[in-house]
């Protein structure tokens, strides 16, 4: 049996020869895509008459006019009726306000002197508050026998903290406090290094005496005061 195939014909034999061909055909339809321009049609408007359009037969109206409407007719006289005046009018009597001057009044008016709950410091005050034992001091000498006598009080009645001592804290405290207008101490404040040497502070003003309270213009007035206590270690 013969094969149908001829040994002859070898379809690989050009092979490069066509994929060559090929390619190059594809790349020329690819460039010729990419190079093609087109351009746009410019129309001649020179010659065109763009008011042949233009005109538009406006229909002429005709304005119908109205008559004016007729006058009013004139108002009708009025009558006046004559009346006697037959009422007597009793005429009223207008009494002057004005007054002479020998019956003027004066009038006293009383007027109380109202003073607002104020604090007056201790430096300004006109007569200081007055600590239990300086009531017969003269009156120049009496903020100096409070500071003795205030001194005094704090050396009395301090005790320092043990806690303190024991962590080795000291130092100064501030504390601000106001003699009430009845001499009692109040509103005590205090400001230190530590909670412990605030409280010991607070105890010995809080032990103070009832004072005879501060006055200004004779009149009993909120004192503040301030002082430090120093905590020292020795």
């Amino acid at each position: 049996m013969q094969p149908k195939k001829n040994p002859k014909a070898d379809l690989n034999q050009n092979r490069n020869l066509y994929f060559v061909i090929g390619l190059s055909l594809v790349l020329g339809i690819t460039w010729g895509a990419i190079e093609y321009k087109s351009y746009e049609k410019a129309f001649d408007l020179s010659n065109i008459d763009m008011l042949e359009d233009d005109d538009e037969d406006i229909p002429i109206t005709e304005q119908l006019k109205t008559p004016p409407p007729p006058p009013p007719p004139p108002p009708a006289p009025e009558v006046i009726e004559v009346v006697e005046d037959e009422e007597e009018v009793e005429e009223t009597v207008i009494e002057s306000t004005e007054t002479d001057q020998d019956e003027i009044i004066i009038e006293e008016i009383e007027v109380e002197e109202e003073f607002e709950d104020i604090d007056v410091p201790f430096a300004v005050i006109e007569d200081v508050p007055i600590f239990p034992g300086c009531e017969s001091v003269s009156k120049s000498q009496r903020r100096s026998c409070f500071q003795d006598k205030m001194n005094n009080h704090i050396r009395r009645n301090f005790r320092y903290p043990e806690i303190a001592q024991e962590m080795g804290i000291q130092g100064r405290v501030y504390v601000n406090f106001v003699i009430d207008k009845d001499g009692s101490i109040t509103n005590i404040r205090m400001r230190g290094p530590d909670k412990n040497l605030e409280n010991e502070a607070q105890r010995i003003i809080s032990r103070l005496p009832r004072m005879t309270p501060g006055k200004q213009r004779g009149r009993a007035v909120r004192v503040p005061f301030s002082i430090p206590i120093t905590f020292r270690l020795q």
